[in-house]
């Protein structure tokens, strides 16, 4: 296996396990985090549920970037920067190293597997 596959085959997994925890990550966060202001419990958790809809979202991008590697790459590297401006990120500087920043850079990832995979395969 040449170089530029082994490079491939090692930002396509460090993004899909990134990915996969960061969604996971923040989708349980976005459920839980307002359950209490519903009373708590599992009727706080179902009432709060749409409150992590967004992030349910994610997982979708995700799981087109294990089918189509350059489009999901593409999608959650925008949503990266999309984040930057939806979340404030000016604001609270603290917050771009957890939402757009990982986003971002792992959507990079994906985009440059898919090329340095295509390379070798020409």
């Amino acid at each position: 296996m040449t170089s530029n596959l082994k490079l491939a085959k090692i930002l396509r997994y460090i993004a899909r396990t990134f990915l996969v925890i960061v969604s996971v990550f923040w989708f349980v966060f976005a459920l839980l985090s307002g359950a209490e202001e519903y009373g708590g419990g599992l009727m706080g958790i179902v009432k709060n549920s749409p409150n992590a809809l967004p992030w349910l979202l994610l997982f979708v991008f995700v799981y087109l970037s294990f089918k189509w590697e350059l489009i999901g790459g593409i999608i959650i590297s925008l949503l990266g920067v999309f984040s930057f401006f939806a979340f404030d990120v000016s604001e609270q500087m603290v917050v771009f190293f957890f939402i757009p920043l990982p986003l971002f850079i792992f959507g990079a990832f994906l985009i440059a597997s898919y090329f340095l995979s295509k390379k070798k395969a020409k």
